[in-house]
């Protein structure tokens, strides 16, 4: 065979393992849009799922349909706060919380008794904030409903029965039991003298939604960490990791003595 076949026949595998070179980057490539355009197509599909799972057990009632309409008694800027205490009481608790919120419940089971009895005896005031930050993380609106009801106790002068009832009974975070009003009449049983025509309609109308729905603007523009926020005279004890029940009544009696 003559040096210029010899050197034909090699340029032309040459090629030839260029071209299968050049085929297998292809192949290779090929695949690696597939599995691109597959990750693609699961995340959508979760981020679908995402939107749907946010969106269970939401209720057809426009969560800020209608007017502000805020609960009888209410104080503060844009009358959000619920008031539970004498107004001369030297020392003001400040609670921002969600009914569907397990930490919220562990305060109130921890330091309810002694809340009850520095309002009781006048050295101590609460506003109550609602907010509703479960309803958002979780999906579903059981904390408004219930932020709403309890604002309709509120008219019905039964707010502190009926909070401590709600606090008792909450489901778990990720049950969205108080988005059934029949739930939330059903408890209000509990409550002496709550249970009535008014309140029904109250809770089934959503009366105070919208009230609720700006009352949780505030709580998200105010800069908090979480719920539940307590500030005593402005100042955040439940950060204070040395705080009690017994050291607050301390420090109320402290400055209802001062």
């Amino acid at each position: 065979m003559s040096e210029k076949n010899r050197d034909g026949k090699r340029t032309a595998r040459e090629r030839l393992a260029v071209e299968r070179e050049k085929q297998k980057s292809a192949e290779k490539r090929r695949r690696v849009l597939i599995v691109g355009a597959s990750v693609v197509c699961v995340l959508g599909l979760a981020a679908v799922i995402g939107v749907v799972a946010a969106n269970a057990g939401k209720d057809s009632k426009s969560e800020s349909a209608g007017p502000v309409v805020a609960p009888s008694g209410a104080q503060g800027k844009d009358s959000l706060a619920i008031p539970v205490g004498e107004e001369s009481a030297k020392s003001t608790l400040t609670v921002w919380e969600d009914f569907r919120c397990p930490a919220c419940q562990s305060f109130e089971t921890n330091y309810r008794a002694v809340i009850h009895e520095l309002t009781d005896a006048g050295k101590l005031k609460v506003d109550y904030h609602l907010a509703t930050i479960i309803d958002g993380n979780m999906g579903g609106s059981g904390s408004r409903h219930a932020a709403n009801a309890a604002a309709c106790a509120q008219d019905a002068g039964r707010f502190t029965a009926y909070h401590d009832v709600l606090y008792e009974n909450q489901p778990q975070e990720t049950d969205d039991a108080f988005a059934k009003d029949s739930r939330l009449i059903e408890l209000a049983a509990k409550a002496d003298g709550l249970d009535t025509p008014a309140f029904r309609t109250c809770v089934e109308d959503g009366t105070h939604n919208s009230w609720v729905v700006k009352s949780n603007q505030a709580f998200q523009s105010g800069g908090f960490g979480g719920t539940p926020t307590v500030l005593l005279n402005g100042k955040n004890i439940y950060q204070d990791q040395t705080m009690t029940p017994a050291k607050l009544k301390q420090m109320v009696e402290a400055a209802d003595k001062a």
